[in-house]
């Protein structure tokens, strides 16, 4: 999907993404969880802003997506949104806000929606959740689906490990791939699995298929951002680094310190005359 010019945006609604798969054009997506990269990446043109649970990791610094609540993700979504002029802006639904019932999921999605202006969801997992991403889309509520390694569910996996290897698991994940279509998703996130499941997915859903650690066979890529532009210290096998933002900042950092302990900033340039 191409950018525009500013006089020109028309926002991407979850419609354009099916089009697209249809087209055979990829579909671009990047995580956000703040309002000035929101800005950077969707006048750039990047089809989809992910406020991802992930924040929980790369941004409140805790070891793993489950401590994240609904109001920090309310808090973020909101920021991104009102940066967002032409990406289609999805956030997650936290761990524990969704999975005991349609009920609770419709409750967390119209808070999610109603408080941060966000244009759709997210949530873990594939027939178990069919019953509350039926009742949410049926609503009116867009809903992304998520399937292979789910971080709300790593404990269970016992890390971060592959999905679905061998002939049982894969055709659990075609299942569950498939349950999600019926019950309206507009979009499966298919992380970590290997290159020939992803491939396998993406042919037999209607329904566009984003990648991460799955593959080039997909409908469209994401990547928690950080990862992508070398900002941490450390990034997974599958995320290839477009900068080293990280040495970047470490660098900038050093020459600010150094000049004010040096007492050479600010200069004449940075202060005011009478």
């Amino acid at each position: 999907m191409t950018s525009q010019t500013p006089e020109a945006v028309h926002p991407v609604r979850t419609h354009h993404l099916r089009q697209a798969k249809e087209r055979g054009e990829r579909i671009t997506m990047l995580t956000a969880y703040d309002a000035m990269v929101a800005q950077i990446f969707d006048q750039v043109g990047t089809d989809v802003l992910l406020v991802g649970d992930s924040l929980s990791n790369v941004v409140l610094g805790r070891p793993d997506t489950l401590a994240v609540t609904l109001d920090e993700m309310i808090h973020h979504a909101r920021a991104v949104v009102a940066a967002t002029r032409r990406a289609l802006v999805v956030t997650d639904l936290p761990f524990g806000s969704y999975e005991a019932s349609p009920e609770q999921a419709m409750a967390s999605a119209v808070r999610l929606i109603k408080e941060s202006g966000t244009r759709a969801v997210k949530l873990e997992g594939g027939r178990r959740v069919a019953a509350q991403v039926e009742l949410l889309t049926s609503s009116g509520i867009p809903v992304m689906g998520h399937l292979g390694f789910t971080p709300q569910s790593e404990h269970a996996f016992g890390g971060k490990r592959v999905q679905g290897r061998g002939p049982e698991a894969a055709d659990a994940l075609c299942d569950d791939a498939m349950a999600l279509q019926e019950a309206g998703v507009f979009a499966v996130v298919i992380e970590m699995v290997p290159a020939s499941l992803a491939q396998r997915v993406t042919e037999i859903l209607d329904v566009p298929t984003i990648g991460i650690g799955a593959g080039p066979y997909c409908d469209g890529q994401v990547l928690v951002w950080q990862d992508m532009a070398g900002l941490g210290d450390w990034s997974p096998r599958f995320a290839k680094r477009y900068a080293d933002l990280r040495g970047a900042l470490d660098g900038a950092v050093r020459r600010y310190t150094d000049e004010v302990r040096r007492g050479t900033f600010p200069g004449p340039e940075h202060s005011f005359a009478e």
